[in-house]
């Protein structure tokens, strides 16, 4: 019993109610996934219950992968055999497996979010429809939030209550038509056409019901309603369920999700147990104490008591500056003083913020301070030029009715074939009623065009054919290469753009590294099930389906130095030792549209709630008197959070710092205010005899007269200055024994 030995009384109790349904209601940093994995754990070892008979369901393929590692570390059972993902990945292996019961074929594409707005637009187009009243972005985002809600283009129509809705029901009709000849679906489609599987062939749910005797869910207040469904449709024969989430952790409802599923789902399943979670294992008790002051404003949640053993640590420290400008500047200030003074490393901080937008004046002033850091949310390794051309020409290889692929690729690099040739193309495929890509060796299309266009669209089509024939008879590596030669890629990456090609060139090497990453992780695999085998084989419709599922948070690395900027939503499942919230301004957090909808104020709460639980010893709270909104300073006031969090957790500060204006002009931090009287200041402890002094700092020497400080490398007593003295050109010093004084 092994498993069960470092675990509490209540996640020892989650661990061993097996039969039934099961609501374990799990506070932030409560060991939620050391439950999960320990469940699935006790029932492979102790339950002696088959890996292939348990669905465990994460929401990211970073949790999926860990759940692995960890449950196959605990029991040294493999894993291969036991379906664990997230509900996206789950689907594409039930799809596959069943693609003669659907309108698709099973060596299926999956459109990301840019190939459905191309798709989109050419359906606009299509229709004769204006794109800038329907935006493609808008138009997507409606399409998706009707799949979400299970509504098929007929569904949509006839609940249409307006003419521009009656459109994008016209525009979802096609789209959806369009998918289907380019043999694709989106990501919204997984989920939708696996419930419209289930529901259409009940014989195929018994199978996946029967097989799937033990049913895990984590963070089930983030589903919506096609994952609910999908879920239920499943657990519905045995009721072997269990859900584990928090609803006070429920910050999707712009994309769907569906808060009510968990606060209901003791009346979803009769004789439900429920199980609370409540000792927190990550933060001190005033960011635990805080934290819970400000979720006990909300009404819709299920009541916790959440505890912590951990000490008292440190109160918030909450800073007023004057400006957004100010506010980076002391945040970086901050992580430099915190990482020389108390030995922290970059990658023990986050920075947070609300929207992408606040990050760009951050990143300012990381780039002024030249400290390492990376930006999640930004552009993917998937999404870069040279690695999408690439996936297209995969894409094609095994699904030549891909038109987006193929309208991508056809002329990448320059090979002659323009606008006018692909117009040809498709108006004749369309006449035809076949692909573009079949048009392309068929005579009479062939006929219309010049000899040029003529010799260039069958060279092409040959090159490809030859290309096809290829796959799965050599190793993916081999493959890349051979495609990046024959079609000359490389050659034209290298010629077009020297210095950019070869970033570019590095990207398609880290590429292959990635393709034999995902062929050896294949082999490794020690899969009994013939249909599980396949799912796992080393084919490269599986490492197109894994990529196409990849999110930027998957490649999240613990071992690497660097600050993290992310969004407060990007947070979710990570923590840190020193967390920076930052923007704590009405119309920014809380945002602007929940100031009047009682229902989103309760969801950006929560999202505060999620953001202060990263923290696990230190918080800084901090907002900017005033703004730079689109180009003019504005006025800002305290966000409603800060005044919910009693005064006795908060060290609060209004400081005078000056905007950025060049590294040289930083003011001494030293210069602050307590808004709170009686609170004294932060206690720094570290070598008090050292003086603080920063990057921009003027000293006085007692032989170089007055410098600047141009670079400050290592820590207590062993900081090393780089101070630059006029006429006298820069002197390396230890700050330690130098003589100096700031001035």
């Amino acid at each position: 019993m092994d498993i069960l030995r470092n675990l509490n009384k209540a996640q020892k109790m989650a661990v061993e109610t097996i039969e039934g349904p099961l609501l374990i209601l799990a506070g932030a940093g409560s060991g939620k996934t050391k439950v999960l994995v320990s469940k699935a754990a006790y029932l492979l070892q102790e339950k002696i219950v088959k890996p292939g008979n348990i669905l465990a369901i994460t929401f990211t393929n970073k949790a999926a992968n860990e759940m692995r590692e960890r449950m196959e570390k605990m029991t040294g059972i493999s894993s291969r055999n036991m379906w664990i993902g997230t509900f996206h990945s789950i689907c594409v292996r039930i799809l596959r497996r069943e693609s003669e019961h659907c309108a698709f074929d099973s060596n299926f594409v999956i459109y990301d979010d840019h190939d459905q707005q191309v798709l989109i637009k050419k359906c606009l187009q299509e229709l004769g429809f204006d794109d800038k009243k329907y935006n493609a972005r808008a138009v997507s985002a409606n399409i998706s939030k009707a799949k979400n809600l299970l509504l098929t283009p007929y569904m949509y129509l006839t609940e249409a209550s307006n003419e521009w809705e009656e459109n994008i029901g016209k525009i979802y009709e096609l789209y959806q038509k369009r998918l289907a000849n380019n043999n694709a679906v989106d990501f919204d489609d997984l989920i939708m056409c696996t419930v419209k599987l289930f529901e259409q062939n009940p014989q195929v749910l018994q199978i996946y019901q029967n097989r799937f005797q033990y049913i895990l869910v984590d963070e089930y207040q983030d589903t919506n309603t096609s994952q609910y469904t999908f879920i239920n449709l499943l657990a519905a024969s045995k009721k072997n369920i269990c859900a584990v989430g928090d609803p006070d952790q429920s910050i999707y409802g712009w994309r769907g999700a569906d808060i009510k599923n968990i606060l209901s789902f003791e009346k979803d399943y009769e004789n439900c147990r429920v199980i609370k979670l409540e000792q927190n294992y990550r933060s001190t008790k005033n960011i635990l104490s805080a934290s819970n002051s400000v979720i006990a404003n909300n009404i819709q949640r299920k009541e916790k008591d959440l505890w912590t053993e951990a000490e008292d640590g440190e109160l918030i420290h909450y800073h007023e500056l004057p400006d957004d400008r100010s506010e980076a500047a002391f945040v970086v200030e901050t992580i430099e003083l915190l990482r020389r003074m108390h030995g922290y490393e970059y990658k023990n901080f986050a920075i947070i913020y609300r929207t992408h937008t606040q990050s760009r004046v951050l990143e300012d002033a990381l780039v002024k301070y030249k400290l390492p850091y990376k930006i999640f949310g930004g552009q993917r390794f998937y999404e870069r030029k040279e690695i999408k051309d690439t996936l297209a020409y995969l894409r094609l290889l095994i699904n030549p009715t891909d038109e987006i692929a193929l309208a991508r690729i056809i002329n990448e690099p320059k090979r002659s074939i323009g606008a006018s040739t692909w117009q040809k193309l498709e108006t004749s495929a369309r006449a035809k009623d076949i692909s573009v890509y079949n048009a392309l060796d068929d005579e009479a299309t062939l006929d219309t065009l010049t000899p040029s266009a003529r010799k260039n669209v069958l060279g092409f089509y040959n090159m490809m054919e030859e290309l096809k024939n290829k796959v799965n008879k050599i190793s993916m590596a081999e493959l890349l290469n051979e495609l990046w030669q024959v079609t000359g890629y490389k050659k034209a990456l290298e010629k077009n753009d020297p210095i950019a090609g070869e970033a570019r060139l590095e990207n398609l090497m880290e590429f292959v590294a990635a393709a034999v990453d995902f062929e050896n992780t294949a082999k490794l695999a020690e899969v009994s099930d013939e249909e599980d085998a396949l799912a796992n084989e080393a084919t490269l419709e599986n490492f197109l389906a894994q990529i196409s599922l990849a999110t930027d948070m998957d490649n999240w690395e613990d071992n690497q130095n660097f600050v993290s900027l992310l969004t407060m939503h990007a947070t979710k499942g990570l923590e840190f030792p020193v967390v920076f919230m930052t923007g704590l301004e009405e119309k920014i957090f809380p945002h602007s549209r929940s100031l009047l909808d009682e229902t989103e104020m309760e969801e950006e709460r929560r999202l505060c709630y999620v953001a202060m639980t990263r923290a696990e010893k230190l918080l800084y709270m901090t907002r900017a008197k005033s703004r730079n909104i689109y180009g003019n300073y504005q006025s800002m006031q305290e966000s409603r959070f800060i005044k919910e969090i009693p005064e006795t957790y908060l060290d609060a500060h209004c400081i005078d710092f000056a905007p950025i204006r060049s590294r040289y002009e930083y003011k001494n931090l030293d210069k602050t205010n307590h808004l709170f009287t009686g609170r004294a200041k932060p206690n720094y402890q570290g070598n008090t005899n050292v003086q603080l002094i920063n990057i921009g700092d003027k000293v006085q020497h007692a032989k170089f007269g007055v410098g600047v400080v141009v670079q400050v490398q290592g820590k207590g007593d062993d900081i090393q200055l780089n101070i630059a003295f006029p006429g006298q050109g820069i002197k390396v010093l230890m700050q330690k024994y130098a003589p100096l004084k700031k001035v």
